[in-house]
Formats: structure tokens, C-alpha cells, sequence
């Protein structure tokens, strides 16, 4: 049976979402039986020019130059994913979109801010039709291979749309609010299975907020901790700028 030909590319992002996959140990090298990975640039110096059953795309649309780089890509992918947090809903990148754009490059490149044109960052989705969403910062290794399963088999993913808060009762966390933490665990999609709350930290956000969000409970939450809202809509901005493209396109 021939193996479906994969590809990783990456566009603004730190690429530490490809190195998970680089990460994964021994599990790799059954999924490599499967697959033909013909591009991966952080892990072998081949490059493809031909068809793909599967492009799996991490990082942001920051500039003309990507955004003609992405479109050359997916016409080139029977499936193109959107890989990690930067690519599904522009993640970190997307700061800059709340500041002006001269602004930006005057303050990074200084006297040769002209040399480096920019745009305001976009998600993949907001650049070219995206088949499945690999959500996270990292991402989280076991949903990956659940996706990539999904993909070999022809079936649908469908990105969990309920709360981080969800997964966290499961696994017995105590809550970051009793704690003294605000959390954007009540309003970020699970799929993680509350992997930071697990770990001691709080959730930033990076899987995207639920489609929709128990505001009011939202709001109840911080009246009872006495946590003033702009705190948390501030913590939302780190990874969820890019919300505000899809609101327009909507309106």
C-alpha cells in the first residue's frame, strides 16, 4: 500500500510544536510505517516540490510573502492542518495586531523598518481553507496522533468545544481560583486534558476560546474572587488577538 506523502512547514512561530512531534520517542517510528514524511525542516535537509496527501502547517500569516507561501501550499495538499496555536488562531503573533502596523516595524527594525513589510497576523484559516486543527502551545502529542489517525482513515477530527474546567474536574485538580490564580480555564476549549493545570500552572488560552462561552458564569467566577475583568481580557490577549478578524469577516 503506498504510504501518503506528509510535509511540516512553518511559518511565524517558534517551531516548538514541530519539535514535539521530533520529541515523541519511540511511538514515531510506528507512525513513520505509515507515512512517507517528504519535508520536515526541522529534522532532515530534503525538500519536495511535488504533490502532498498532507500538509501540516505550524505558525502565523505575518506578511504578503507568507500569505502567497501558504496559498502555493494548499494547492499543492489533498489535507492541509493547522498545526499548533500560531496557525489556528494566530497565537502569540497575533499581539501585533493590536498595535499600528509603522509602529511595529519602526520599534523591531529601527532605521531599516522599510525593509521588512508586514501585515497584520492571521491564522491559517484566515488565509486558506483548513481541513483539520491541531490546537495548542505546544501542542499536546496524544490529540496529534488522534488527528493524524483521523486523517490516514479518511474520517473527521472534531476539536473538543467545551471548557479546560471540564477536563480539570475529571482530573481532580483543585481549582486555580480557589488558589488565588486567575485561569482562562472557563472559557478555552478542552482537548488538552488540562495539561498546564496538571502541571501546576494556569491555562493561557491557547487552544482558543469555547464557540460559546459561559460569560455570565465567567463573570460570577471573578465577582466571587473579586478579580476585576479587564485582568482576564488582558490574559486573553496573548494568544487570542486574531478572534477579532473572524468577527469582522462575520459582520
Amino acid at each position: 500500500m503506498k504510504r501518503p506523502k506528509i510535509a511540516f512547514f512553518d511559518f511565524a512561530c517558534c517551531e516548538g510544536c514541530q519539535l514535539q512531534v521530533a520529541n515523541i520517542g519511540e511511538p514515531l517510528l510506528e507512525i513513520l510505517e505509515r507515512i512517507d514524511v517528504v519535508e520536515f525542516r526541522e529534522v532532515m535537509s530534503e525538500k519536495w516540490d511535488g504533490p502532498l496527501d498532507v500538509a501540516i502547517v505550524e505558525g502565523s500569516i505575518t506578511n504578503q510573502h507568507a500569505l502567497d507561501r501558504i496559498k502555493q501550499i494548499r494547492e499543492r495538499a489533498a489535507v492541509l492542518v493547522a498545526y499548533g496555536s500560531c496557525a489556528t488562531i494566530g497565537g502569540v503573533n497575533g499581539i501585533k495586531n493590536s498595535f499600528d502596523l509603522e509602529d511595529i516595524r519602526r520599534y523591531v527594525y529601527h532605521a531599516d523598518y522599510r525593509l521588512f513589510p508586514t501585515a497584520k497576523t492571521r491564522a491559517i484559516h484566515q488565509a486558506v481553507p483548513v481541513d483539520y486543527s491541531v490546537n495548542g502551545c505546544p501542542v499536546n502529542i496524544p490529540e496529534f496522533v488522534d488527528v493524524l489517525k483521523a486523517i490516514l482513515l479518511g474520517l473527521p477530527y472534531e476539536v473538543p468545544d467545551y471548557a479546560v474546567c471540564v477536563e480539570c474536574k475529571l482530573n481532580e485538580n483543585v481549582c486555580m481560583y480557589d488558589r488565588g490564580v486567575t485561569c482562562l480555564g472557563p472559557v478555552t476549549r478542552a482537548g488538552c486534558n488540562s495539561w498546564c493545570i496538571n502541571n501546576g500552572n494556569i491555562c493561557y488560552g491557547c487552544r482558543g476560546l469555547v464557540s460559546n462561552p459561559n460569560t455570565k458564569g465567567a463573570q460570577e467566577v471573578l465577582r466571587k474572587y473579586r478579580i476585576p475583568e479587564d485582568l482576564l481580557l488582558k490574559k486573553m490577549e496573548m494568544y487570542n488577538m486574531c478572534r477579532e478578524l473572524d468577527k469582522n469577516e462575520q459582520t
